[in-house]
C-alpha cells in the first residue's frame, strides 16, 4: 500500500512539472527583457528621429515641426496615445505612422506614394520607423484613450474587429486564432488576449519595439504585416485602410492602458 501511494505522489509531481517549466520560461523572458531594457537599442531610433524631425528635409527643405499629428501643429506629446484618429485634412483615418507620411509630403514635398512602397527598414521608410519611435516615446507613461466621436473612427473600429476575427488563408487562421483566447503561446511567447485590455505596456500598448532576434525596430505597421505573413495572407500595403482599421480596433481596446513603449521583444 506505501508503494502505491509513493507511487501516485510521484505521477502527481511528475505531471506539475511542465506547468512549472512553463511558468518558469514565461518568467525567465520577462526577466531577459527587464535586464535588456536599461540598454534598449531603442533609444538610438529615438534620438535619430528626434533629430528628423528638427531637420529641414525634402524638395521644400523644411522640418515637421508643424506637422500635426491630431493635437495641433507641432505637439508631439500625448498624440500617439489618440492615434489611430480621423484628420480633416486627408479625410481618412490615420496612425502615426501613415500620418508621418503624409506630413512628409504635405510639408516637406516627398512622394507619399514612392515612401508607402518602399520597403521597411530602407530609404525613407527607415526613417518613418525612426520618427515614429521618438514620438510614440514622448507619450510613454501615458493612458491610451484614442477617439471614437467621428463617423468614420466608429466605422474603422467596427471594420477592424469584423478582420481580427476574419479567418481566411491556406492555413485558415485569424488575428483571433492567436489572441482571442486566454493563456495562448506560441513557443516560449505568452499571446495577449486582445479582444478586450490586455493590461499596461502590453499587446497595442506595446509597439514600437526593438526586436532582439534580428536586430530591427518594428513598428505596428510592420507587426501587423508580419502578423499577416504568419496568417499566410497576402501582404497589406503600407498604412492601408486594413491595418488602420485593425490597429483602431486593438487601440480602442487597449483605452486605459499605460504605454510602455518602445519596448524590447525577443
Amino acid at each position: 500500500m506505501r508503494i502505491q501511494i509513493i507511487g501516485v505522489m510521484a505521477l502527481a509531481a511528475l505531471g506539475s512539472i511542465p506547468a512549472l517549466a512553463q511558468k518558469t520560461a514565461s518568467q525567465g523572458i520577462d526577466e531577459y527583457r527587464a535586464m535588456l531594457q536599461d540598454g534598449n537599442p531603442a533609444e538610438l531610433f529615438e534620438a535619430k528621429g528626434e533629430d528628423l524631425w528638427k531637420q529641414k528635409r525634402g524638395p521644400k527643405a523644411v522640418s515637421l515641426e508643424k506637422c500635426d499629428l491630431g493635437k495641433g501643429p507641432g505637439v508631439v506629446k500625448g498624440a500617439f496615445v489618440e492615434l489611430p484618429r480621423f484628420f480633416a485634412d486627408t479625410q481618412r483615418v490615420q496612425d502615426l505612422e501613415s500620418r508621418i507620411v503624409s506630413c512628409m509630403g504635405s510639408l516637406q514635398g516627398f512622394n507619399e506614394a514612392e515612401i508607402s512602397k518602399t520597403p521597411f527598414g530602407r530609404g525613407e521608410m527607415a526613417n518613418v520607423t525612426a520618427l515614429a519611435t521618438w514620438i510614440s516615446a514622448e507619450s510613454k507613461g501615458m493612458r491610451f484613450n484614442l477617439p471614437q466621436a467621428h463617423v468614420t473612427e466608429k466605422t474603422f473600429y467596427e471594420v477592424g474587429k469584423r478582420l481580427f476575427f476574419q479567418r481566411a488563408g491556406t492555413h485558415d487562421f485569424s488575428c483571433a486564432s492567436c489572441h482571442g483566447e486566454e493563456g495562448k503561446r506560441i513557443r516560449l511567447q505568452d499571446l495577449p488576449l486582445l479582444t478586450k485590455n490586455p493590461g499596461d505596456g502590453v499587446g497595442f500598448a506595446a509597439w514600437p519595439a526593438y526586436r532582439v532576434s534580428n536586430g530591427q525596430m518594428w513598428t505596428m505597421q510592420l507587426r501587423l504585416n508580419d502578423c499577416y505573413r504568419q496568417q499566410r495572407f497576402p501582404y497589406p500595403g503600407f498604412g492601408s485602410d486594413a491595418t488602420i482599421a485593425l490597429s483602431t480596433y486593438l487601440g480602442v481596446n487597449a483605452k486605459g492602458a499605460v504605454s510602455a513603449v518602445p519596448t524590447i521583444k525577443r
